[in-house]
Protein backbone atom coordinates (compact mmCIF):
# COMPACT_ATOMS: atom_id res chain seq x y z
CA UNK A 1 0.00 0.00 0.00
CA UNK A 2 0.83 3.56 -0.89
CA UNK A 3 1.63 5.65 2.10
CA UNK A 4 -0.35 8.46 0.84
CA UNK A 5 -3.26 5.61 1.20
CA UNK A 6 -2.36 5.02 4.94
CA UNK A 7 -5.32 5.82 7.16
CA UNK A 8 -4.67 8.66 9.41
CA UNK A 9 -4.10 8.41 13.41
CA UNK A 10 -5.76 10.58 16.07
CA UNK A 11 -3.67 11.50 18.72
CA UNK A 12 -5.17 13.37 22.10
CA UNK A 13 -3.27 15.76 24.56
CA UNK A 14 -3.70 15.01 28.58
CA UNK A 15 -6.56 17.81 28.50
CA UNK A 16 -8.81 16.73 25.61
CA UNK A 17 -8.68 13.03 25.71
CA UNK A 18 -12.44 12.85 26.29
CA UNK A 19 -13.59 14.71 23.35
CA UNK A 20 -10.76 13.02 21.50
CA UNK A 21 -12.05 9.44 22.20
CA UNK A 22 -15.44 10.75 20.88
CA UNK A 23 -14.38 12.63 18.15
CA UNK A 24 -11.81 9.11 16.92
CA UNK A 25 -15.41 7.00 17.69
CA UNK A 26 -17.05 9.37 15.40
CA UNK A 27 -14.66 9.02 12.75
CA UNK A 28 -14.52 5.30 12.90
CA UNK A 29 -11.35 5.07 14.91
CA UNK A 30 -9.38 4.11 18.07
CA UNK A 31 -7.08 6.70 19.93
CA UNK A 32 -3.50 6.46 19.24
CA UNK A 33 -0.97 5.30 21.85
CA UNK A 34 0.61 8.44 23.34
CA UNK A 35 3.28 7.65 26.83
CA UNK A 36 3.46 11.19 29.09
CA UNK A 37 6.96 10.96 31.25
CA UNK A 38 6.81 13.22 34.24
CA UNK A 39 9.69 14.51 35.92
CA UNK A 40 9.62 15.51 39.78
CA UNK A 41 9.76 19.30 38.65
CA UNK A 42 6.50 19.48 36.72
CA UNK A 43 8.36 19.02 33.32
CA UNK A 44 7.19 16.15 31.02
CA UNK A 45 7.21 14.67 28.17
CA UNK A 46 5.00 13.29 25.80
CA UNK A 47 6.27 10.34 23.16
CA UNK A 48 4.26 8.24 20.59
CA UNK A 49 3.84 4.50 21.39
CA UNK A 50 3.36 3.76 17.69
CA UNK A 51 4.84 4.79 14.41
CA UNK A 52 3.18 7.92 13.07
CA UNK A 53 6.09 7.76 9.54
CA UNK A 54 3.97 8.71 6.48
CA UNK A 55 1.19 8.96 7.76
CA UNK A 56 -1.12 11.89 8.30
CA UNK A 57 -1.96 12.34 12.36
CA UNK A 58 -4.45 14.53 13.88
CA UNK A 59 -3.17 15.96 17.41
CA UNK A 60 -6.11 17.41 19.66
CA UNK A 61 -6.14 19.31 22.63
CA UNK A 62 -7.15 22.70 23.34
CA UNK A 63 -5.00 25.26 24.43
CA UNK A 64 -7.23 26.85 27.05
CA UNK A 65 -4.61 28.02 30.56
CA UNK A 66 -2.75 26.60 32.45
CA UNK A 67 0.37 26.67 29.79
CA UNK A 68 0.81 23.29 30.14
CA UNK A 69 -1.93 22.57 27.90
CA UNK A 70 -0.25 24.65 25.00
CA UNK A 71 3.53 23.36 25.90
CA UNK A 72 2.23 19.80 25.72
CA UNK A 73 0.60 20.66 22.52
CA UNK A 74 3.62 22.42 21.15
CA UNK A 75 6.21 19.17 22.21
CA UNK A 76 3.46 16.55 20.43
CA UNK A 77 3.76 18.57 17.50
CA UNK A 78 7.47 18.77 17.59
CA UNK A 79 7.70 14.80 18.31
CA UNK A 80 5.89 14.10 15.14
CA UNK A 81 7.68 16.11 13.16
CA UNK A 82 10.69 14.27 14.47
CA UNK A 83 9.24 11.21 13.66
CA UNK A 84 8.31 11.76 10.36
CA UNK A 85 5.08 11.93 10.33
CA UNK A 86 3.89 13.21 6.51
CA UNK A 87 1.23 15.51 7.46
CA UNK A 88 -0.15 16.99 10.96
CA UNK A 89 -3.04 18.71 11.77
CA UNK A 90 -3.30 20.55 15.04
CA UNK A 91 -6.71 20.04 16.35
CA UNK A 92 -7.05 22.63 18.83
CA UNK A 93 -11.05 23.36 19.54
CA UNK A 94 -10.61 26.37 21.84
CA UNK A 95 -7.55 28.49 20.93
CA UNK A 96 -6.36 29.56 23.98
CA UNK A 97 -5.17 33.22 24.37
CA UNK A 98 -7.04 34.96 21.59
CA UNK A 99 -8.17 37.82 23.50
CA UNK A 100 -4.88 38.76 22.84
CA UNK A 101 -5.33 39.54 19.09
CA UNK A 102 -3.82 42.81 18.97
CA UNK A 103 -2.34 45.98 20.72
CA UNK A 104 -4.92 47.56 22.81
CA UNK A 105 -2.75 49.28 24.67
CA UNK A 106 1.28 50.06 24.67
CA UNK A 107 3.61 47.39 25.85
CA UNK A 108 1.66 44.38 25.35
CA UNK A 109 2.04 41.18 23.76
CA UNK A 110 0.15 39.91 20.59
CA UNK A 111 -0.10 36.47 22.19
CA UNK A 112 -2.60 34.90 19.32
CA UNK A 113 -0.01 35.70 16.96
CA UNK A 114 3.12 34.36 19.37
CA UNK A 115 1.13 30.98 19.53
CA UNK A 116 0.24 30.87 15.81
CA UNK A 117 4.05 31.03 15.66
CA UNK A 118 5.15 28.45 17.78
CA UNK A 119 2.58 26.22 16.21
CA UNK A 120 4.21 26.10 13.13
CA UNK A 121 7.59 26.14 14.21
CA UNK A 122 6.50 23.03 15.95
CA UNK A 123 5.50 21.21 12.94
CA UNK A 124 2.25 22.08 12.63
CA UNK A 125 1.21 21.98 8.67
CA UNK A 126 -2.43 22.53 8.91
CA UNK A 127 -4.27 23.68 11.81
CA UNK A 128 -8.44 23.23 12.94
CA UNK A 129 -10.31 25.47 15.18
CA UNK A 130 -13.72 26.16 16.14
CA UNK A 131 -14.87 29.57 16.67
CA UNK A 132 -11.94 32.07 17.51
CA UNK A 133 -12.24 34.74 19.28
CA UNK A 134 -11.65 37.20 16.78
CA UNK A 135 -11.52 36.25 13.04
CA UNK A 136 -8.59 37.18 12.05
CA UNK A 137 -6.50 35.28 13.89
CA UNK A 138 -6.18 33.13 10.55
CA UNK A 139 -4.17 35.55 8.71
CA UNK A 140 -1.92 34.94 11.43
CA UNK A 141 -0.78 31.61 10.06
CA UNK A 142 1.38 30.74 6.93
CA UNK A 143 -0.73 26.89 6.91
CA UNK A 144 -3.61 26.05 6.09
CA UNK A 145 -6.53 26.88 9.04
CA UNK A 146 -10.12 25.05 9.11
CA UNK A 147 -12.25 27.73 11.11
CA UNK A 148 -14.99 25.67 11.97
CA UNK A 149 -18.38 27.09 12.82
CA UNK A 150 -19.99 25.80 16.24
CA UNK A 151 -23.58 27.38 14.90
CA UNK A 152 -23.64 24.04 12.67
CA UNK A 153 -24.04 21.89 16.04
CA UNK A 154 -26.02 24.74 17.74
CA UNK A 155 -28.62 25.55 15.20
CA UNK A 156 -30.34 22.42 15.16
CA UNK A 157 -30.39 22.31 18.75
CA UNK A 158 -32.36 25.86 18.67
CA UNK A 159 -34.86 24.80 16.05
CA UNK A 160 -36.27 21.80 18.44
CA UNK A 161 -36.76 24.30 21.20
CA UNK A 162 -39.39 25.53 18.52
CA UNK A 163 -39.49 29.11 20.38
CA UNK A 164 -42.41 31.53 18.76
CA UNK A 165 -40.94 35.45 19.22
CA UNK A 166 -37.33 34.48 18.75
CA UNK A 167 -34.50 37.15 19.55
CA UNK A 168 -31.07 36.64 18.98
CA UNK A 169 -28.55 38.86 20.94
CA UNK A 170 -25.29 39.84 21.26
CA UNK A 171 -23.89 40.54 24.45
CA UNK A 172 -21.54 43.19 22.97
CA UNK A 173 -20.71 45.30 20.18
CA UNK A 174 -17.75 43.05 18.70
CA UNK A 175 -20.36 40.09 18.86
CA UNK A 176 -23.33 41.56 16.36
CA UNK A 177 -21.85 39.46 13.39
CA UNK A 178 -22.62 36.42 15.11
CA UNK A 179 -25.17 37.52 16.40
CA UNK A 180 -26.60 38.97 12.54
CA UNK A 181 -25.67 35.21 11.56
CA UNK A 182 -27.50 33.20 13.63
CA UNK A 183 -30.60 35.57 13.47
CA UNK A 184 -30.70 35.54 9.25
CA UNK A 185 -30.46 31.60 9.59
CA UNK A 186 -33.32 31.40 12.31
CA UNK A 187 -35.01 34.57 10.37
CA UNK A 188 -35.30 36.14 14.07
CA UNK A 189 -34.81 39.78 15.54
CA UNK A 190 -31.90 40.84 17.10
CA UNK A 191 -30.90 43.13 19.63
CA UNK A 192 -27.38 44.14 20.78
CA UNK A 193 -25.73 44.78 24.20
CA UNK A 194 -23.82 48.23 24.92
CA UNK A 195 -21.72 47.31 27.69
CA UNK A 196 -18.84 49.43 29.70
CA UNK A 197 -15.98 48.28 31.74
CA UNK A 198 -14.09 49.50 34.06
CA UNK A 199 -11.38 47.01 33.65
CA UNK A 200 -11.23 43.17 32.64
CA UNK A 201 -15.01 41.16 33.90
CA UNK A 202 -15.74 44.03 35.72
CA UNK A 203 -19.14 46.00 33.41
CA UNK A 204 -19.83 48.92 34.99
CA UNK A 205 -23.27 49.73 33.08
CA UNK A 206 -24.78 48.19 29.99
CA UNK A 207 -28.06 48.83 27.88
CA UNK A 208 -29.50 47.32 25.15
CA UNK A 209 -30.28 48.14 21.60
CA UNK A 210 -33.78 46.84 20.38
CA UNK A 211 -36.35 45.38 22.26
CA UNK A 212 -36.82 42.43 23.90
CA UNK A 213 -40.69 42.41 25.57
CA UNK A 214 -42.04 39.60 24.98
CA UNK A 215 -39.66 37.58 23.20
CA UNK A 216 -37.70 34.54 23.82
CA UNK A 217 -33.98 35.69 23.84
CA UNK A 218 -31.44 33.79 22.99
CA UNK A 219 -27.76 35.12 23.19
CA UNK A 220 -24.60 33.73 21.24
CA UNK A 221 -21.26 34.42 22.30
CA UNK A 222 -17.74 32.72 21.54
CA UNK A 223 -17.21 31.78 24.97
CA UNK A 224 -18.05 32.62 28.86
CA UNK A 225 -15.18 33.45 31.18
CA UNK A 226 -16.48 34.07 34.84
CA UNK A 227 -20.40 34.53 33.42
CA UNK A 228 -20.90 38.20 34.67
CA UNK A 229 -21.46 39.56 31.07
CA UNK A 230 -24.37 37.14 30.68
CA UNK A 231 -25.97 36.93 33.51
CA UNK A 232 -26.30 40.99 33.70
CA UNK A 233 -27.02 40.74 30.50
CA UNK A 234 -30.28 38.24 31.53
CA UNK A 235 -30.92 40.18 34.76
CA UNK A 236 -31.60 43.56 32.10
CA UNK A 237 -33.26 41.80 29.43
CA UNK A 238 -35.93 40.23 31.69
CA UNK A 239 -36.32 43.42 33.10
CA UNK A 240 -37.04 44.63 30.12
CA UNK A 241 -39.72 41.85 29.40
CA UNK A 242 -38.33 39.21 28.20
CA UNK A 243 -40.37 35.75 28.40
CA UNK A 244 -37.08 33.68 28.94
CA UNK A 245 -33.33 34.38 27.98
CA UNK A 246 -30.99 31.50 27.16
CA UNK A 247 -27.42 31.42 26.28
CA UNK A 248 -25.16 29.92 23.69
CA UNK A 249 -21.41 30.13 24.17
CA UNK A 250 -19.04 27.66 22.11
CA UNK A 251 -16.16 27.45 24.71
CA UNK A 252 -17.13 27.19 28.49
CA UNK A 253 -14.09 28.68 29.91
CA UNK A 254 -16.17 29.19 33.21
CA UNK A 255 -13.71 30.46 36.03
CA UNK A 256 -13.73 32.33 39.08
CA UNK A 257 -17.45 32.79 40.18
CA UNK A 258 -18.89 31.84 36.67
CA UNK A 259 -20.93 28.55 37.98
CA UNK A 260 -22.83 30.56 41.25
CA UNK A 261 -23.23 33.22 38.96
CA UNK A 262 -25.26 30.92 36.11
CA UNK A 263 -26.79 28.95 39.01
CA UNK A 264 -27.77 32.34 40.28
CA UNK A 265 -28.93 33.86 37.79
CA UNK A 266 -31.82 34.13 35.58
CA UNK A 267 -31.10 32.35 32.53
CA UNK A 268 -33.52 29.62 31.48
CA UNK A 269 -30.28 27.53 30.23
CA UNK A 270 -26.64 27.38 29.42
CA UNK A 271 -25.94 25.73 25.95
CA UNK A 272 -22.13 25.05 25.44
CA UNK A 273 -19.71 22.66 23.47
CA UNK A 274 -17.12 19.96 24.55
CA UNK A 275 -14.25 22.35 23.19
CA UNK A 276 -13.11 22.58 27.35
CA UNK A 277 -14.11 19.86 30.07
CA UNK A 278 -16.94 21.39 32.49
CA UNK A 279 -15.18 22.13 35.57
CA UNK A 280 -18.64 20.23 37.64
CA UNK A 281 -22.04 19.73 36.28
CA UNK A 282 -25.19 22.45 36.47
CA UNK A 283 -28.72 21.76 35.63
CA UNK A 284 -28.61 25.03 33.66
CA UNK A 285 -25.80 23.65 31.71
CA UNK A 286 -26.17 21.76 28.33
CA UNK A 287 -23.32 20.26 26.42
CA UNK A 288 -23.90 19.91 23.15
CA UNK A 289 -20.67 17.72 21.73
CA UNK A 290 -18.47 18.63 18.70
CA UNK A 291 -17.26 15.51 18.21
CA UNK A 292 -19.40 14.78 15.09
CA UNK A 293 -18.73 17.94 13.58
CA UNK A 294 -14.94 17.54 14.23
CA UNK A 295 -14.86 13.93 12.98
CA UNK A 296 -16.40 14.74 9.88
CA UNK A 297 -14.25 17.82 8.99
CA UNK A 298 -11.17 15.23 9.39
CA UNK A 299 -12.85 12.85 7.02
CA UNK A 300 -13.05 15.56 4.15
CA UNK A 301 -9.37 16.61 5.03
CA UNK A 302 -7.69 13.49 4.55
CA UNK A 303 -9.40 12.72 1.47
CA UNK A 304 -9.12 16.66 0.14
CA UNK A 305 -12.99 16.96 -0.29
CA UNK A 306 -14.60 20.54 0.38
CA UNK A 307 -15.44 21.57 3.83
CA UNK A 308 -17.86 24.06 2.64
CA UNK A 309 -20.81 21.99 3.54
CA UNK A 310 -20.34 21.83 7.29
CA UNK A 311 -21.52 25.58 7.31
CA UNK A 312 -25.16 25.94 7.89
CA UNK A 313 -24.37 29.93 7.87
Amino acid sequence: MRSNQLEPKIFACSQSVELAEKIAEHYGTELGNVVVSKFSDGEFQPAFDESVRGRRIFVVGSTFPNADNLMEMLLMLDAAKRASARHITAVIPYFGWARQDRKDRPRVAIGAKLVANLLQTAGATRIMTMDLHADQIQGFFEKPVDHLYASTIFLPYIKSLKLENLTIASPDMGGSKRAYAYSKYLESDVVICYKQRVKANIISTMELIGEVENQHVIIVDDMIDTGGTLTKAADVMMEKGALSVRAICTHPILSGQAFERIENSKLTELIVSDTIPLKRESSKIKVVSCAPLFADVMHKVQENTSISGQFLM
